[in-house]
């Protein structure tokens, strides 16, 4: 027993500090030296917007591991997505990692306390599942903030463009006045068209990005208009009024279930 105990010690040392070393101390310098690049630069162009953009969307900052994520793309590329969505500052290198490094506790813990490598293979698979439960988790608490403040940041932008202000400038204004996630969604769009990005392509980006329905909304309205024509302004009001109408009746709703779940358990 005391010869178990020990190796699970020793095997979770060496697991937890190749960990830190391989994946965790790389991937922070790699950030710190991106930041300083980004802090120093920006001012070039679009070209250096590319390079950029291309260094942050690496999948691992341990170059063998990134070739790998990119060559399985069908793996990867929904990891990617979803820590994208959820806000979270990692890599998709450090997700997979994370989840091998549970799976692998979880096996030895199983295993050793019970005996049993069918237990230690199920608590493997529970603890393996944590890394993409916690970033689904966030993912959820992040879009809902962003679907409470999004009437806020429309507002703003139908205020700022009857001020004379263009809609480009109303998106920068939104970036920053709004707190998060409102604000960190509307600068990457008004960076993008800065940058040169079309502007079609940076709301259907946007659109991609942030999967609520309001957000749609948005850009379906803005893309109508660019095309039809008319005063964007007034569809903007237009639109928080319906987005306001939904909350209102969602929240209705969601009284009227409540209040018929307490009187089945009366």
């Amino acid at each position: 027993m005391v010869f178990a105990a020990v190796t699970f010690v020793l095997v979770v040392g060496i697991v937890v500090g190749a960990y830190w070393a391989f994946v965790v101390r790389p991937e922070q310098a790699a950030e710190s030296a991106l930041r300083k690049r980004m802090g120093t630069a920006f001012s070039s162009g679009k070209n250096l917007y590319v390079g950029v953009q291309q260094e942050v969307a690496r999948l691992s900052s341990v170059p063998v591991f990134n070739r790998l994520l990119a060559s399985r793309s069908a793996i990867s590329a929904p990891i990617d997505h979803l820590v994208a969505q959820s806000g979270v500052k990692t890599t998709v290198g450090t997700v997979v990692l994370a989840s091998a490094t549970f799976s692998l506790l979880g096996l030895l813990v199983g295993t050793y306390s019970t005996g049993l490598v069918a237990l230690g293979a199920l608590l493997a698979v529970l603890m393996g599942a944590i890394p993409t439960v916690f970033l689904q988790w966030k993912r959820s608490q992040r879009m809902r903030r962003f679907e409470e403040l999004f009437p806020e940041a429309l507002t703003l932008m139908t205020r700022a463009m009857r001020a004379g202000h263009t809609f480009i400038a109303a998106l920068g204004m939104v970036a920053e006045e709004l707190p998060e996630p409102i604000a960190g969604e509307f600068k990457l769009l008004h960076d993008r068209q800065n940058f040169g990005f079309p502007l079609a392509e940076a709301l259907r980006d946007f659109g991609q990005r942030i999967p609520v329905l309001p957000a749609r909304f948005f850009v379906t309205a803005v893309l109508t208009q660019r095309e039809t024509g008319g005063n964007l302004s007034e569809v903007l009001d237009n639109l928080v009024s319906v987005i306001r109408d939904r909350f209102m009746v969602m929240g209705q709703v969601q009284t009227k279930s409540a209040h018929g779940r307490l009187n089945g358990l009366d």
